[in-house]
């Protein structure tokens, strides 16, 4: 089952760019990540750069992925990290968010992680499938059915790196399709788009690169103040089961009509 895919990191708003992407593309498996640093503890960028290094290297041998061994390859990325901490004092509370997927391509399955409020969108047959559940304040005070508006939507309660923190998230295994789609972002990319605009812009590209190129474009029209970083997955042909359906729906991805000169 063949398998593009293209990544974007944008610095955004700030002075630095702590997000961090990975791809690692073989003939039996294949592993895409991103990474946001926590802001507001130094070091974020180091512990995101650090997460991707180690989960990346644990994988080098191109050999099929077992999912049982999810666990092992989250703890050697988060042993780094500690291991960072012990070292420098001044990254003691360093921290970073996770989002992580996995394919084994002997058998088409995937599956996939999280830690924070970094996102996995699934999409199948050009629609959203499945969503990670940020692991943030804002969404703990929604799922209890409570007011969270202008609650800091910046407040984790889960990263790698930080101490006591739960478990990352794991998705259940499943089997591949041909067209699947796989969205895997930061905060910064993921909060100026809805999942309408992301399943609409699908419909309208033939390749991730264009499909990330366009939702950029989206993104750049708003003001925007975080890094935002994504890497779009595409499994076999999602072009041939996407149709565009409603130019209505494009009017955030395409340019403004200009008027013709002398009329309003």
């Amino acid at each position: 089952m063949n398998i593009n895919f293209a990544s974007t990191s944008q610095t955004g708003g700030r002075e630095t760019n702590q997000d961090e992407t990975g791809a690692l593309p073989g003939e039996h498996r294949a592993c895409f990540l991103v990474c946001d640093g926590v802001a507001g503890r130094e070091g974020g960028g180091k512990a995101a750069q650090l997460a991707r290094d180690a989960l990346l290297a644990a994988l080098a041998v191109d050999a099929p992925l077992n999912p049982e061994e999810t666990a092992g390859w989250i703890a050697i990325a988060e042993h780094a990290i500690h291991q960072a901490q012990q070292n420098n004092p001044n990254f003691e509370h360093m921290s970073t968010t996770l989002a992580a997927l996995f394919i084994n391509r002997d058998d088409p399955r995937a599956w996939w992680v999280h830690a924070g409020d970094s996102r996995i969108y699934h999409f199948r047959r050009g629609f959203i499938h499945r969503v990670t559940r940020d692991h943030s304040l804002v969404q703990q005070m929604k799922d209890a059915g409570y007011e969270n508006t202008g609650i800091n939507s910046n407040l984790l309660y889960n990263a790698l790196g930080v101490a006591g923190s739960q478990p990352v998230s794991y998705s259940e295994v499943m089997p591949l399709e041909d067209g699947d789609v796989f969205l895997l972002c930061t905060d910064g990319f993921w909060s100026s788009l809805t999942s309408q605009e992301m399943e609409q812009a699908l419909r309208m590209v033939n390749s991730p690169q264009e499909w990330l190129a366009l939702m950029q474009k989206a993104i750049n029209r708003s003001e925007k103040n975080d890094n935002l970083s994504a890497v779009a997955v595409w499994i076999g042909s999602p072009q041939e089961t996407t149709l565009f359906q409603s130019m209505a729906d494009s009017a955030r991805f395409l340019p403004p009509r200009k008027s013709p000169q002398g009329t309003l």
